[in-house]
Protein backbone atom coordinates (compact mmCIF):
# COMPACT_ATOMS: atom_id res chain seq x y z
CA UNK A 1 0.00 0.00 0.00
CA UNK A 2 1.24 3.82 -0.80
CA UNK A 3 1.72 6.44 1.33
CA UNK A 4 -0.30 9.19 0.93
CA UNK A 5 1.07 12.84 1.89
CA UNK A 6 -0.32 15.80 2.06
CA UNK A 7 1.64 18.99 -0.16
CA UNK A 8 0.70 22.63 -1.05
CA UNK A 9 2.21 24.11 -4.02
CA UNK A 10 2.31 27.43 -4.80
CA UNK A 11 2.68 28.79 -8.67
CA UNK A 12 3.25 32.02 -9.94
CA UNK A 13 2.09 32.46 -13.59
CA UNK A 14 3.28 34.86 -15.98
CA UNK A 15 0.49 37.94 -17.17
CA UNK A 16 1.44 37.49 -20.39
CA UNK A 17 -0.47 34.55 -21.07
CA UNK A 18 -3.40 36.29 -20.62
CA UNK A 19 -6.79 35.92 -18.62
CA UNK A 20 -7.88 32.94 -21.25
CA UNK A 21 -4.28 31.39 -20.30
CA UNK A 22 -3.88 31.43 -16.77
CA UNK A 23 -7.46 29.60 -17.00
CA UNK A 24 -5.89 27.11 -19.02
CA UNK A 25 -2.89 26.55 -17.48
CA UNK A 26 -4.97 26.58 -13.83
CA UNK A 27 -7.34 23.82 -15.35
CA UNK A 28 -4.10 21.76 -16.70
CA UNK A 29 -2.15 21.50 -13.32
CA UNK A 30 -6.13 20.92 -11.75
CA UNK A 31 -6.48 17.73 -13.55
CA UNK A 32 -3.23 16.77 -13.41
CA UNK A 33 -3.12 16.73 -9.43
CA UNK A 34 -6.84 15.22 -9.76
CA UNK A 35 -5.80 12.48 -11.97
CA UNK A 36 -2.55 11.67 -9.20
CA UNK A 37 -4.27 12.13 -6.06
CA UNK A 38 -7.15 14.12 -4.23
CA UNK A 39 -7.51 18.21 -4.98
CA UNK A 40 -8.64 19.37 -2.18
CA UNK A 41 -8.47 23.49 -2.58
CA UNK A 42 -7.42 25.54 -5.22
CA UNK A 43 -6.97 28.99 -3.84
CA UNK A 44 -6.44 32.06 -6.58
CA UNK A 45 -4.89 34.68 -4.74
CA UNK A 46 -4.53 36.53 -8.29
CA UNK A 47 -2.40 39.51 -9.76
CA UNK A 48 0.28 40.46 -6.67
CA UNK A 49 3.30 42.02 -6.98
CA UNK A 50 6.63 39.98 -7.44
CA UNK A 51 9.31 40.66 -5.10
CA UNK A 52 12.08 41.43 -7.39
CA UNK A 53 11.85 41.27 -11.17
CA UNK A 54 11.46 37.99 -12.70
CA UNK A 55 12.09 37.37 -16.44
CA UNK A 56 11.72 41.41 -16.75
CA UNK A 57 7.99 40.87 -15.20
CA UNK A 58 6.75 42.94 -11.66
CA UNK A 59 3.84 41.11 -11.23
CA UNK A 60 2.16 37.71 -11.67
CA UNK A 61 -0.50 35.30 -11.13
CA UNK A 62 -0.67 33.29 -7.92
CA UNK A 63 -2.22 30.11 -7.14
CA UNK A 64 -2.25 27.92 -4.33
CA UNK A 65 -3.04 24.06 -4.83
CA UNK A 66 -3.47 21.96 -1.43
CA UNK A 67 -3.28 18.18 -2.46
CA UNK A 68 -2.98 14.32 -1.27
CA UNK A 69 -1.02 12.33 -3.40
CA UNK A 70 1.44 9.08 -2.98
CA UNK A 71 4.89 10.43 -2.50
CA UNK A 72 6.25 10.15 -6.01
CA UNK A 73 3.72 12.36 -7.68
CA UNK A 74 5.30 15.84 -6.16
CA UNK A 75 8.69 15.12 -8.45
CA UNK A 76 6.25 14.65 -11.63
CA UNK A 77 4.32 17.77 -11.19
CA UNK A 78 7.40 19.71 -10.25
CA UNK A 79 8.92 18.57 -13.52
CA UNK A 80 5.79 19.24 -15.43
CA UNK A 81 5.58 23.24 -13.76
CA UNK A 82 9.40 23.65 -14.61
CA UNK A 83 8.76 22.93 -18.64
CA UNK A 84 5.59 24.94 -18.79
CA UNK A 85 5.67 28.23 -20.65
CA UNK A 86 3.83 30.75 -18.28
CA UNK A 87 5.04 29.18 -15.31
CA UNK A 88 7.68 31.79 -13.66
CA UNK A 89 8.23 29.86 -10.37
CA UNK A 90 6.96 26.78 -8.59
CA UNK A 91 7.36 25.59 -4.89
CA UNK A 92 6.14 22.34 -3.67
CA UNK A 93 6.11 21.44 -0.16
CA UNK A 94 5.19 18.38 1.82
CA UNK A 95 2.64 19.41 4.81
CA UNK A 96 3.13 17.86 8.30
CA UNK A 97 0.53 15.32 9.83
Amino acid sequence: MAVINSYEAVIVISLKLGEEGIAETIAKFKDMVSKNGTLENVDEWGKRRLAYEINKETEAYYVLFDFKSEAEFPAEFDRVLMITDGVLRSMIIKKEA
